[in-house]
């Protein structure tokens, strides 16, 4: 499957992926609100055994053609504070 990768003005480290050429517009107007103004970023051929740095590529793939788009948030800090 072709996807392509978007980043939006207002969420930094938020990537929305969407199947390629599927237009923006049929994204939920909550979600693109949330983003603001959406850049495109790349284009990836997803396959079942592509090593993605964030998720696993089968989650992706489902959520793509169950969903019609996946939302990957940033990494949650693994540690706050400083070391005592």
């Amino acid at each position: 499957m072709h996807c392509s990768v978007f980043k939006g003005s207002r969420t930094p480290d938020t990537y929305l992926f969407l199947p390629a050429r599927q237009p923006t517009d049929a994204v939920p107007q909550l979600v693109l609100q949330r983003f603001g103004q959406l850049q495109h970023v790349m284009d990836l051929v997803l396959t079942p055994d592509r090593q993605l740095a964030r998720v696993d590529a089968p989650v992706l793939l489902r959520a793509l053609l169950t969903q019609g788009c996946y939302i990957q948030l940033p990494p949650q800090e693994e540690q706050q504070g400083g070391h005592a």
